[in-house]
């Protein structure tokens, strides 16, 4: 991925809620399958990391990312942009 393709999935990303909330069970199996699941369907999802997860944002981003083939846009505090080309029903277009 380019600086500029990741500017772009970063300024639509400012617009975005958080679809899921991680809380203090952390990465589970479950967490995975419903991140994989938003992310199908999606394309560019935000994820929270609540207070009570005592694990890193950005060690947690990575092995999300690496067990749902996506790449990581950004980390910024405790939210994590994640990012997947739909190739069936590619919503956005990256330039």
């Amino acid at each position: 991925m380019t600086s500029k393709q990741r500017a772009y999935l970063k300024s639509l990303a400012m617009k975005l809620d958080p679809v899921i909330n991680i809380g203090k069970g952390s990465v589970t199996p479950e967490l995975i399958t419903s991140v994989d699941e938003a992310i199908e369907k999606r394309e560019l999802i935000k994820i929270g990391v609540l207070k009570n997860c005592l694990d890193d944002p950005k060690e947690m981003a990575n092995v999300i990312a690496e067990r749902t083939h996506s790449e990581v846009v950004q980390i910024i505090g405790k939210k994590i942009v994640l990012y997947r080309h739909n190739k069936k029903d590619a919503k956005i277009i990256l330039p």
